[in-house]
Order: C-alpha cells, then sequence, then structure tokens
C-alpha cells in the first residue's frame, strides 16, 4: 500500500523544511527551505562542522563581520542543499531588515550574488522574506529583477494579497503558529477542518486560484500530520522532517482537499494600498502578534548565531 507520503508528491510538492541535510536525503523532498533558527541547529551539528569552518576562515581572510560571515554560512549550507534536492533551496534574508526595504534588496542581490560565483543560479534559490509592507515591496522590485521570492510568516489574507500584488513568486502561510494562538486564546478544540490555521491557507489558496494569481502557496509549520491532511493539494507544503517520518509510516488514503479547478469560495477582491494593508493587519489581532513574534524570533537566533560566529572569529 502507498504511503501518505507518497500520496501526497502526487497532488503536492513537498519541501524539507530543515538544514539538516541527511533527513533531506532520506525524505528526497523537490524543495528545501531554511532559516535562521535552522541554521543555527543545524551549525551545532558535528556533521555540518566544516560548513561553519569554512565560513569563519574565510571571514577571517577578509576581516569580515560576523554578519557577513552568517551570511556565507547560510549560502555554504544553501549550496550544499542544492546537490540534494532537485528543486529550489529558501535562503533567508536577515529578520532585522523586515522592515527596511533597500537594505533586504541588496542583501538579496548579494546572497544571489554569492551563489553565482558558486556556480549556482538563481533559478534555483528563493530569497525568504518576512511578509511585511516593505518586504512585500522588497520582493516587488527583486521579482521584477528576476530574483524570486518566498515571502514568509503570512498569518492573514491582507499579506497574501500584498504578496501577490508584488508578484511574489512564493508565499509561506503558517498553519501551526496561528493555531497556537487561537487555543493560546482560549479557542477549541479543533477539527483538522475547524483548524484556524488550515481554514486560513485554505482561504488563502481560493482566492489565489479564483482570480488568477499566480504566486505559489506553500503551507508551512505544521503541528500534526492532520493539518497536512487537510491541505493536500496545496501547491507546495513544507514539514518538518519528525512529520515527513510519519506520513512516511502512515499507509492509506489521502484524499485530495484542495483544487485548482474547484477552489472553494473567496472573498470580493480587495484593492490594497499600503493604508489598507496596515489597517487591515491592525485590526487582527493573531497576523499581527505572529508577525511581530515570528520576526523577533528569527532576529534572536540570527543574533545568537552572530555571537557564536564572532566568537569563533575571535578565538
Amino acid at each position: 500500500m502507498t504511503s501518505k507520503l507518497d500520496a501526497l508528491r502526487g497532488m503536492s510538492t513537498v519541501v524539507a523544511d530543515t538544514g539538516d541535510m541527511k533527513s533531506i536525503k532520506v525524505f528526497k523532498p523537490t524543495d528545501s527551505t531554511t532559516n535562521p533558527t535552522l541554521i543555527l541547529k543545524a551549525a551545532q551539528i558535528p556533521g555540518y562542522g566544516h560548513l561553519l569552518e569554512e565560513a569563519v576562515a574565510w571571514g577571517r581572510k577578509r576581516g569580515a563581520a560576523a554578519g557577513a560571515v552568517t551570511d556565507r554560512l547560510a549560502v555554504n549550507f544553501g549550496a550544499e542543499l542544492t546537490k540534494i534536492v532537485p528543486g529550489r533551496v529558501s535562503t533567508e534574508v536577515d529578520a532585522d531588515l523586515s522592515f527596511d526595504t533597500p537594505a533586504t534588496i541588496a542583501k538579496a542581490e548579494a546572497l544571489i550574488a554569492d551563489y553565482a560565483e558558486r556556480g549556482i543560479g538563481r533559478d534555483r534559490i528563493l530569497i525568504k522574506v518576512a511578509a511585511t509592507w516593505e518586504g512585500a515591496q522588497a520582493a516587488k522590485v527583486l521579482q521584477a529583477k528576476g530574483i524570486d521570492c518566498n515571502l514568509t510568516l503570512i498569518f492573514s489574507l491582507a499579506q497574501a494579497i500584498a504578496c501577490a500584488d508584488a508578484k511574489a513568486f512564493l508565499i509561506s502561510p503558517f498553519v501551526g503558529r496561528i493555531l497556537d494562538w487561537h487555543v493560546k486564546a482560549g479557542g477549541g478544540p479543533y477539527t483538522a477542518e475547524t483548524d484556524p490555521g488550515v481554514v486560513s491557507v485554505r482561504q488563502i489558496y481560493a482566492y489565489y486560484k479564483t482570480y488568477g494569481v499566480k504566486t505559489v502557496v506553500m503551507g508551512a509549520s505544521f503541528r500534526n500530520t492532520d493539518e497536512i491532511a487537510a491541505l493536500a493539494g496545496c501547491d507546495r507544503l513544507t514539514i518538518s522532517p519528525q512529520l515527513l517520518g510519519e506520513l512516511a509510516k502512515d499507509e492509506g488514503d489521502l484524499p485530495r482537499r484542495l483544487d485548482p479547478k474547484a477552489p472553494g469560495e473567496a472573498l470580493a477582491k480587495i484593492e490594497l494600498d499600503e493604508k489598507g494593508f496596515r489597517w487591515r493587519l491592525n485590526e487582527d489581532a493573531m497576523a499581527t502578534e505572529k508577525l511581530a513574534e515570528g520576526i523577533r524570533g528569527f532576529a534572536k537566533d540570527l543574533t545568537t548565531l552572530r555571537t557564536l560566529i564572532a566568537k569563533q572569529l575571535a578565538a
């Protein structure tokens, strides 16, 4: 009998949400995505020490600051991942640039240039940017330059619409973190059908497909395999090694839940300028809080990673 992971691959592009290359080799996803938290964890695994050592040696030779070495390390991981997955690898722009459009553009171009120096074309890379208003505007410029973007930390339709207007290549709505907020607020109990994160992704999917938006919808941040099953058929799904393992062991039917030919009922088309975006985000307490929390979390782990590298440079 077919595993649910194999069945899922027949409906959605499966992406590994990890920097652990051993796990990626086991589950053979099409794409891979990383963030500062995942790279921080992976950098402390003995098997990947050589990637950190190379970045530190490169930094010492050039007298580079810890931030530049951190970028080098991110590209080191990304370059290795391109050898394993046949599709795209997402590399994230610094979270502390989430409200700085020009700096985000400059950092993205620098990352793409580093990949190019290694012979890795921009067709293999997605630049990951937080879905703030400033991040969406940066993506608009980058997409026009042929640099494809993954807009992350999506918690609301307003964010998804801003990213669609920017012609972003892909968005990552965070299913599990939406559920976390509602549970903490006293909601539930929830089923896979009533899970607020699942409902949010289905709403975005229906909106995109109804109005012909080409931006890829990639569900992310799953808490359990029921959430994944409820979104089977979504364009892409980025899944942790633990949940990939559970799906690989689970056999049985996995019906398609999302279909571009029958995307479900969508809201009326919404035109958003900056004021409209900020107001809609402000009116959504969950999205406002989770976006800010996500940026802070990634920035914290990025600072920890820079501190680790600074100590290595000074050693």
